[in-house]
């Protein structure tokens, strides 16, 4: 550590009085410069005081939607598509028509539907007339089971193809299918318009998230790594809404980093009633941390940073003052943490050091 140690101070004519212009007002001090008391009286100090390490961590992150709450809309079936009911953001409700498609295979799958259904009429009139032979003793058990079992075969055939028209949508006739909405929430994601030719096995049409509550994501680097934990307590902010602070806690730390952003993910889970905070919103993260050491600390204004080290100024008994070379712990926001060069109850300069260690440096 370089200390360098004076008695009185020489910096400017405004700052100090030598011997030669002091006259009568002080007494002889020989070559020591003298310290002007206007400049004196603008000097401040606080006392070093020891404490438990407070830490400020600030991370980038985003909005997401929690993926156990959204529902990816893939067409089953091919088709053009006449009409589309929702666009990017509406709120959509279990059951509401999202889109017309003209469809060649639900057409196919509605003629199936009506022929089985004519079929089924059929084979229950054989089957009636099958029963009352049998009952004649005219017809086998062996031959009215079969009739039985055609009958079943039909009515299950049929059942099937309802099941699909349900699934894949329903009819408003000359060939147009309404598809319906799997699930309740807010279009997300939208990549279909009217006119557009789907077919099966594209990209999700639609990406429907319930909203209520949603994830904010927050990059952790590997060297930041030490500081954040489950459990902790942070707030966040985003630029949408300047001034207004949302509170959270981490509630989960992934262990595998993103092999893209080359970072761990923490969790906030937020509950979002009034919708405030939306899908890909960034959001600035803090999270404070308090730590069992104990170390010096003393307000960031009283840091010099010269020569990549970072120094303070002390004031001694009297008018006395020395400029000590530091090392740094931490910051958090306005306060730095010492691990060496000064100790506990030592006065720092925090106004006018920057003056007094130009002049000491000249010395």
């Amino acid at each position: 550590m370089t200390v360098k140690k004076i008695v009185l101070l020489t910096l400017t004519p405004l700052i100090f009085l030598s011997n030669s212009c002091t006259g009568d007002r002080t007494e002889n001090t020989g070559d020591r410069p003298v310290i002007n008391p206007d400049f004196l009286s603008t000097v401040k100090t606080v006392k070093a005081a020891a404490g438990r390490q407070k830490e400020t961590l600030t991370l980038n992150g985003k909005v997401e939607y929690d993926p156990d709450k959204v529902v990816h809309y893939f067409p089953l079936i091919g088709g053009i598509v006449e009409k589309v009911y929702f666009s990017m953001g509406d709120k959509v409700g279990k059951g509401e028509t999202l889109l017309d498609v003209r469809s060649a295979d639900l057409s196919a799958l509605q003629s199936e539907l009506v022929s089985l259904q004519a079929e089924i009429n059929v084979v229950e009139r054989e089957v009636k007339t099958a029963r009352e032979m049998f009952n004649d003793n005219m017809l086998s058990e062996r031959e009215l089971m079969e009739a039985e079992s055609k009958l079943k075969q039909t009515q299950a055939t049929l059942a099937r193809v309802q099941n699909d028209m349900r699934l894949f949508g329903s009819d408003k006739g000359s060939g147009v299918f309404s598809l319906k909405a799997p699930a309740s929430g807010y279009i997300v994601s939208k990549r279909v318009s009217s006119g557009s030719t789907i077919s099966s096995g594209d990209e999700a049409l639609f990406t429907i998230a319930d909203l209520s509550e949603v994830w904010v994501m927050a990059n952790v680097y590997a060297g930041n790594l030490q500081f954040v934990k489950e459990g902790m307590e942070v707030n966040f902010t985003t630029l949408s809404y300047p001034g207004e602070v949302f509170d959270g806690k981490i509630d989960r730390l992934s262990q595998v980093f993103d092999p893209d952003d080359k970072v761990l993910k923490a969790r906030i889970t937020m509950p979002n009633q009034d919708l405030k905070l939306k899908p890909e919103m960034p959001v600035v993260v803090h999270l404070r941390n308090e730590t069992d050491e104990r170390v010096v600390a003393i307000p960031s204004d009283a840091l010099i940073f010269d020569d990549n080290r970072y120094f303070v100024v002390t004031k001694n008994d009297g008018d006395n003052f020395q400029i000590n070379e530091i090392q740094l712990q931490g910051h958090n926001e306005n306060t730095s943490y010492v691990r060496s060069g000064i100790s506990e109850g030592d006065e720092v300069v925090i106004s006018g050091q920057l003056l007094i260690y130009s002049g000491l440096n000249e010395k």
